[in-house]
């Protein structure tokens, strides 16, 4: 799958301290120590629906980690998934009386408009489901292989599953106890009730061909993945385990990120699928949860639409901690905005203070676990003093412009 155009990173004179992430496994903050090719995995959309700021502010979140390993000096190795086939897909297409392909493929392209507009760095391997069907046929076989899975004994739907305790350490990515997952194994596409499981929580592997969905063959019988195996095949394929990062929204903690880990480590006798499990906060509207179900999605594309600057919506998005649930507004986005223009006048003069020191501060913040609001009140201290105060130093500007262009990834 074709992924979007690249964009060309300046050199910000200097180095900053290396990064340091919370991992969601760990509990903690703690160094991110990657090799010369610093390896993600970042889990992308089901395209029934435009990109909305929940998406956005988690591919933000990893666009800055994937900026500051350049910084550094790495290469990166970034892969994403789209999982174009899927039960949500379907409902969408069937309700709006589409071909769900057709549905997909625009919804597809249209993430790619908004993450281009949003600046956004594109991953090495942009990887649909459907074309790694094979690789999931191959790792659910190996997974029958080793007793990790097991079909259902249904003459009509023979489906397979993972069985939960295939791994001694199931449960450490997320931490939460059994009663947690059985709750949030039912909200989150899980299906406990299925008779002939041999556990409530026992994953789906492989969906046995129903009449009217597509499927694809497999020596265990024709279907098409369920969504945890898919994201451990394409990453497994590309990153291998214990590579740097594995990230998404809170929300694919469990049972998403703890089963794709289990799926990989079951075969390949890992410790950990992913050496840093990191995770986005989400985002509400006006004090409220934003969800599909409300239909009080904010999509970045109708405030394209509507006129909204993409780096307006980048810095709002960035005015809170990647990790904390927060809500967008229209003071957000307002103050995003106001913000912006204060930038980019200052950022244009002829001179100004030193900016030295501010880039790295920028820089200590940003390594510091992502601390954005940290590092946007960096550069609002030296646009202040320039704007109040003027400066003498003529490579000033320039040198701020550089550091806000490549590691914000802000365009001013």
């Amino acid at each position: 799958m074709q992924s979007w155009s690249d964009i060309a990173l300046p050199t910000v004179p200097g180095t900053g301290p290396p990064l340091r992430l919370f991992d969601t496994a760990d509990g903690q903050v703690r160094p991110v120590t990657p090799g010369a090719t610093a390896k993600m995995y970042v889990c992308g959309i089901t395209p029934y629906d435009a990109t909305h700021l929940g998406h956005a502010a988690t591919y933000l979140t990893f666009d800055l980690v994937n900026r500051l390993w350049r910084d550094a000096g790495h290469e990166v190795h970034y892969v994403q998934n789209v999982t174009d086939v899927d039960d949500p897909l379907f409902e969408r297409a069937a309700r709006d009386g589409v071909d769900w392909q057709d549905l997909g493929t625009g919804e597809i392209e249209l993430f790619r408009e908004d993450m281009t507009a949003l600046r956004v760095l594109p991953p090495r391997d942009y990887v649909g489901a459907i074309e790694s069907v094979e690789e999931v046929v191959e790792l659910v076989q190996k997974l029958l292989t080793s007793g990790a899975a097991y079909t259902v004994e249904d003459a009509e739907f023979p489906d397979i599953y993972f069985r939960a305790d295939a791994t001694e350490q199931f449960g450490y990515e997320s931490g939460y106890d059994r009663a947690t997952m059985e709750r949030l194994f039912a909200e989150r596409g899980g299906d406990p009730d299925r008779p002939g499981k041999q556990d409530t929580i026992d994953a789906l592997l492989w969906r046995a061909a129903r009449p009217g969905e597509p499927s694809w063959p497999a020596p265990f019988g024709a279907g098409r993945p369920g969504w945890h195996i898919e994201c451990a095949a394409i990453a497994l394929n590309r990153v291998g385990t214990e590579f740097d990062v594995q990230g998404g929204g809170s929300d694919l903690i469990y049972p998403h990120h703890e089963y794709s880990a289990a799926h990989a480590e079951a075969v390949t006798g890992s410790r950990r699928f992913a050496r840093h499990y990191v995770h986005a906060g989400l985002i509400g509207l006006d004090g409220e949860k934003m969800s599909k179900s409300k239909g009080n999605l904010v999509k970045v594309s109708q405030l394209r639409r509507d006129g909204v600057d993409p780096a307006a919506i980048r810095l709002g998005l960035l005015a809170g901690h990647y990790r904390s649930d927060r809500m967008w507004t229209g003071e957000v986005l307002a103050d995003a905005q106001q913000r912006l223009a204060r930038w980019r006048e200052a950022l244009t003069l002829d001179a100004g203070p030193d900016a030295e020191s501010t880039v790295a501060r920028l820089r200590q913040h940003l390594a510091d676990d992502l601390d954005t609001p940290k590092a946007l009140d960096a550069v609002d201290n030296w646009v202040h003093q320039a704007r109040t105060y003027g400066g003498a130093d003529t490579t000033a500007p320039a040198l701020l412009r550089t550091a806000v262009t490549a590691l914000l990834g802000i365009d001013v």
